[in-house]
């Protein structure tokens, strides 16, 4: 199946936990590399065959991808933080695609407002945190 969604990365569920309504899945990458947390219905879960152990497919919308620049501030309930280079940053009039690189030569993207790129001064080679809540996380198999 085709998707829109730019960020498609693979994995395993480490583990699943599972409650009445949404599970928590925690997915290490194929390779090593940070691991990503993803909250999504237990229907989902079942439905799609989720376990411990079996492949997975991490996506995330560009748009679902905030930028920070280091050090982040502590306290922070988002869980998934991952650390990258800015590759290349494609500018519009009010939104701009920053794509970066993370562990294994790994590559996201996200979409930005114009006003956020020019305050954080994002530019290739820019050291990043890409955030991303656990809700924002959806999987395939």
């Amino acid at each position: 199946m085709a998707l829109s969604i730019r960020n498609q990365i693979a994995g395993k569920a480490e583990s699943v936990v599972t409650g009445e309504v949404m599970a928590v899945v925690t997915v290490h990458l194929d390779g090593g590399g940070p691991a990503f947390t993803a909250a999504v219905t237990a229907e989902a879960v079942r439905e799609l065959g989720i376990i411990p152990g079996g492949g997975v497919t991490v996506l995330i919308k560009a748009t679902e991808i905030s930028l920070a620049t280091p050090p982040l501030p502590g306290g922070l309930t988002i869980r998934n933080r991952v650390p990258g280079t800015v590759t290349s940053v494609t500018e519009g009039q009010a939104m701009a695609t920053v794509r970066l690189a993370f562990a294994g030569g790994r590559e996201l993207t996200a979409v930005i407002t114009r006003e956020a790129l020019d305050e954080l001064r994002l530019a290739e080679g820019s050291e990043v945190v890409a955030l991303v809540k656990s809700t924002d996380v959806a999987l395939s198999t």
